[in-house]
């Protein structure tokens, strides 16, 4: 089976390395191919590609380099990660008489327009999601039935992020060091992250706690401002975007995710495989198949800023709690999100979706 992924994101991130680690682990099952658009992409990954500009939807150059690119490596299955992707894949899909899978790896406000129906229900053969909450939600809005909506969790390659976590790094000036990693967007809440985190340096004599924050986007400054006015601007590091930040995840104990809208995000996965002990707020509801709440992790709500700071402080007070926390997130991460797992099952569904398509 051959398999074409679309991305035509301009910066790496959590949908990105969900392309880069899907390509990884589904190499042997057939020919893996990426069509993208920008360097900082594209340059992760060693397999046959193809660059293109990606300019809108129904971009004429972009489906006339797809289909080429298609036929001539014989591509059975397209995989688009991003909304701009779907309706250029379901085009091209439907030129070339090959399988159209969406990925989505977050609970989207999709709108009832025909436009959004006309993607999901006539360019779309199959809808691969990380999380349950996703699915319900495909399944209310009458998107896709949920026979054609498969629940896959992400995969954790494991080995790479020990080797790569070994890489030397600059040890953070702090005693207790809680990390955050993102792009620096609303979406990912990390004002919420600072306030919370000021709130919970107050209550200690001695201010030997730091938050870490790794990741570029447009609210840099003024997150970095918001860190300022509540004066903890010394306490508060931005790294900006790191090629490598499992050195730093590696030198963590708490990393704490914010996000107003998540699926299951990488990066908590791969904070949890290098020993941190996770906080993370519920939005989006895929992160409770993760942590339950009290055992392997901490769940917050929206804007419980409160809550957060004192978290962080039972964790920075209590050290065999934190210890305790970290290894069954380690342990659970390691049993759900496995990439083997993760290759399986999106081959296996890839081949229902051809079956069904072809009729065979």
């Amino acid at each position: 089976m051959n398999i074409l992924f679309l991305n035509s994101a301009r910066t790496w991130g959590g949908n990105e390395q969900w392309t880069r680690l899907a390509a990884i682990s589904l190499k042997g099952t057939g020919r893996i191919c990426l069509a993208y658009r920008d360097a900082a992409v594209g340059e992760r990954f060693d397999i046959p590609s193809i660059v293109l500009p990606f300019r809108h939807e129904a971009d004429p150059s972009t489906i006339i380099g797809l289909v080429s690119f298609v036929r001539k490596n014989r591509i059975d299955v397209l995989i688009p990660t991003k909304r701009k992707d779907y309706v250029i894949a379901g085009l091209v899909s439907r030129v070339c008489g090959c399988v159209n899978i969406l990925r989505l790896g977050i609970v989207r406000n999709l709108k009832q327009d025909p436009v959004q129906k006309f993607i999901f229900n006539t360019l779309a053969d199959g809808v691969i999601v990380n999380a349950l909450p996703i699915k319900k939600k495909l399944v209310e809005t009458g998107f896709a039935g949920p026979e054609r909506i498969r629940v896959i969790h992400n995969g954790l390659d494991r080995k790479t992020i020990a080797s790569l976590a070994k890489e030397e790094c600059p040890a953070p000036p702090f005693g207790f060091t809680v990390t955050a990693m993102g792009e620096l967007s609303e979406r990912k809440g990390f004002d919420m992250l600072i306030r919370g985190f000021a709130l919970f340096l107050e209550q200690l004599e001695n201010r030997d706690a730091g938050l870490v924050i790794i990741g570029e986007g447009p609210l840099k400054e003024e997150l970095q401002n918001i860190a300022s006015a509540l004066g903890v601007e010394q306490h508060v590091v931005f790294t900006g975007f790191l090629q490598n930040p499992y050195p730093c995840l590696a030198r963590s104990r708490v990393f704490a995710m914010t996000s107003k809208n998540e699926g299951i995000a990488n990066a908590l996965l791969e904070a949890a495989a290098l020993g941190n002990a996770l906080v993370s707020t519920a939005s989006g509801g895929g992160i409770r198949a993760v942590i339950r709440d009290g055992e392997n992790g901490f769940l917050l709500e929206d804007d419980e800023e409160e809550k957060l700071a004192a978290v962080l402080y039972r964790l920075y007070s209590n050290p065999g709690l934190l210890d305790r926390t970290a290894r069954e997130a380690e342990r659970t991460t390691t049993a759900m999100f496995s990439l083997e797992r993760m290759a399986g099952e999106i081959e296996a569904f890839c081949a229902q979706m051809l079956q069904k398509r072809h009729g065979t």
